[in-house]
């Protein structure tokens, strides 16, 4: 509900606080006391245009806030969580708007900054205004559809409709895959047959472009290598003997002199000792290395022609790793998805097939559905006309008839059906029908809004209502019908209702009045005050009598006020 309206110099309006309550709220005055700039103002936190001419003259600064209170499973808090706007469910939610001299307007949702589209998508969630030249809620043509959606309870149908819809878009978007990838690849079978054939014959390995290029810096080096092992070798057998030869003499010399001085010695014993160990060791190692220089040199006495094959392999390795832009590891599994890729060319045909033939089903169960939900709607449509032509004679509208044309149409298939929905209203016998919006007048606009609320109620999800004049050109019974109808919807919520009529004023569970004073400086200024009491009776009866206030006046607003709805 609106919990309170404060606004700030819009038009006639220099300071204004209200607090709205539950059930039906009405709004009575003096034709041009400011009704219509309340309910601009309203229109103006809920996201509506803003005007240069909605600011009062000689002020820098519009203002209007809106303050409502909101069920935790209220609409309006999807909406907020979708724009990132914090807000707890349950605590109030502030729509605030300023309008500056130069026409630009701020908007801010709990203090938070906003797009002055998504207050007018929170404007739309929180508040349905019925009026003579609004354009909102059931008199936007785009809402038709839902609403009798709401009416006919056919939820069931409607989410099957979504699930085979979806179902169907899944099974067009494989197709239309296919069908790409297989235009595509037959314009470069020819490349991806030569690509595997290269492939194929080069059979790269993972790690082999590494393990080349090892072996090609080896063979580099192999023959300079050899040549300094060749050297070494030399020199360990150079001068004839060598050095093998002097150590083996010395060796054996040693072996006499330790024959000769016997077992005993002392020290030079141990020393002709630790002299043998020493030659005997050198001899192990030098013939140790000879075999290692040996083996050396055998192992670089590489395969004529190897270090030309390497560089052959690596080079067409490399070469084929920059022509596919990878790294040359990754040579095998670029020929594998090319293998893949000519394999799924070559049954692309038969997926193709498939896909259409899913498609077909997907469409055939789609269009089952689609079928059920017009068929349904058509039943709810005429349901509804009957319950609202009930309406119609009680609100001086016994002529006027109305429909619902629910239209199947192919091009405007979707999640939803395919289907267009108008409510449409012939006001005068033997004429055409036609759209709400565009064929009836101000007054029969209003009271049109008026009856489908009543048969619609329970589905407006939390909106407060607004009806602006709606017992415009009536009174007597006529108005009070329009009274019992509005209580009835308020029951459920909250419904403002601006009016002329002390019947349906006298119906109201509150009652605030428009003014417009002399603010003694030379200016008008509009203002809001809530009536009970004495006051409240002494407004209904100027309804009723006019200025002059009589005694009988009086008396019937008592009798008024004392009718219960």
């Amino acid at each position: 509900m609106l919990h309170a309206l404060s606004i700030r110099n819009v038009v006639l309006i220099d300071t204004l606080d209200a607090v709205f309550e539950s059930g039906l709220c009405a709004l009575t005055g003096e034709t041009g006391a400011g009704k219509s700039i309340l309910l601009g103002a309203l229109g103006l936190a809920a996201g509506e245009r803003a005007e240069r001419a909605q600011l009062r003259s000689g002020a820098e600064e519009a203002r209007a806030v809106a303050t409502f209170d909101l069920a935790p499973d209220h609409p309006a808090w999807a909406l907020l969580d979708e724009a990132d706007i914090e807000a707890e469910p349950g605590e109030a939610l502030i729509l605030r708007r300023r309008l500056s001299e130069d026409g630009r307007s701020r908007a801010h949702v709990n203090d938070q900054p906003a797009s002055v589209a998504l207050l007018r998508q929170l404007g739309d969630a929180l508040v349905e205004v019925h009026g003579q030249h609004d354009g909102r809620g059931l008199m936007d043509p785009k809402t038709h559809r839902g609403h009798l959606d709401a009416f006919a309870g056919h939820d069931v149908l409607l989410a099957d409709c979504r699930t085979r819809w979806h179902a169907l878009q899944d099974a067009r978007a494989r197709l239309d895959d296919l069908i790409s990838a297989n235009n595509a690849s037959e314009g470069e079978q020819d490349y991806l047959h030569h690509a595997l054939e290269e492939l194929d014959r080069l059979a790269p390995k993972p790690g082999e472009e590494g393990a080349l290029a090892e072996e090609r810096q080896f063979l580099q080096g192999a023959e300079r290598a050899l040549g300094d092992l060749q050297d070494a070798q030399s020199a360990l057998s150079s001068d004839g003997g060598g050095l093998e030869t002097r150590l083996n003499a010395a060796l054996r010399g040693l072996d006499r002199v330790r024959d000769q001085i016997g077992a005993g010695g002392g020290d030079a014993g141990a020393a002709l000792e630790r002299a043998s160990g020493a030659i005997d060791r050198a001899l192990i190692e030098f013939g140790e290395a000879g075999e290692a220089l040996a083996d050396a040199a055998q192992a670089f006495d590489v395969e004529p022609g190897r270090l030309e094959a390497v560089e052959e392999r690596l080079f067409a390795i490399r070469g084929a790793a920059r022509k596919h832009d990878v790294q040359p590891d990754d040579l095998s599994d670029i020929q594998a998805a090319i293998a893949a890729k000519l394999e799924a060319i070559d049954q692309a045909g038969d997926q193709i097939a498939e896909a259409e033939k899913a498609v077909s089903a997907a469409r055939a169960r789609y269009d089952d559905a689609a079928e059920a939900l017009t068929v349904s709607r058509r039943a709810a449509g005429e349901r509804l006309a009957e319950a609202v032509a009930g309406e119609l004679p009680p609100l001086k509208m016994d002529k006027a008839r109305f429909q619902v044309a629910v239209q199947a149409d192919a091009d405007r298939a979707g999640p939803n059906g395919r289907d267009h929905v108008a409510f449409e209203v012939s006001t005068n016998p033997g004429a055409p029908f036609g759209p709400l919006d565009k064929i009836a007048s101000g007054g029969e606009l209003s009271r049109f809004g008026l009856a489908l609320k009543v048969v619609l109620a329970g589905e407006d999800q939390g909106r407060v209502l607004v009806f602006d004049e709606v017992d415009q050109g009536v009174g007597g019974a006529v108005a009070d019908a329009v009274g019992r109808r509005l209580k009835r919807l308020a029951r459920q919520g909250q419904t403002l209702v601006v009016t002329h009529s002390p019947q349906v004023a006298a119906l109201a569970d509150h009652h605030w009045k428009i003014e417009k004073q002399d603010d003694g400086q030379g200016s008008l200024r509009t203002t809001l005050v809530q009536l009970t009491g004495e006051a409240r009776r002494e407004e209904i009866a100027r309804m009723l009598s006019g200025a002059d206030i009589t005694d009988a006046a009086r008396a019937q607003a008592d009798a008024l006020m004392a009718v219960e709805a």
